[in-house]
């Protein structure tokens, strides 16, 4: 396997909680190493142009409403096959369906309020990662 690059987000939820390191300890021993990382408040621009695909969805009102709730945490993971480890560590969206020992079945308040956010495929894990970084800001 390749080492690639993924993208993360430490939501709201989880900030507030402060749980900041252990969701992160969880990321990095899983085998993914943060090259990126930086704690920003969303602007509901930001929310909004981030999850543009989910415009047209009834929930996307109350999703941009959280992420600029509270302050939220981004980073960029590396490691081999990262997107697949990224999300295998996430666990599934719904809490209750997700696997013992995955950040959101150990986390997660919520379907909504779900702890963390992760890219889908290396396609979107690109894009996503040049929405909130600059190439100089990745030093990995």
């Amino acid at each position: 396997m390749a080492v690639t690059r993924t993208f993360s987000i430490i939501k709201p939820d989880a900030t507030r909680r402060n749980l900041t390191g252990a969701v992160t300890k969880m990321l990095e021993d899983a085998g993914l190493r943060v090259v990126a990382s930086k704690r920003i408040q969303m602007t509901r621009e930001q929310a909004e142009g981030f999850y543009a695909v989910h415009k047209e969805r009834p929930f996307f009102g109350e999703l941009v409403d959280f992420m600029i709730s509270g302050p939220v945490v981004v980073q960029v993971l590396e490691g081999e096959d990262a997107v697949k480890r990224n999300r295998d560590v996430m666990g599934a969206t719904n809490p209750a369906d997700a696997d013992e020992g995955t950040i959101r079945k150990t986390y997660a308040e919520s379907i909504e309020a779900n702890s963390v956010h992760g890219s889908d495929s290396d396609e979107n894990a690109k894009i996503e990662i040049d929405f909130f970084f600059d190439e100089d800001e990745i030093v990995g």
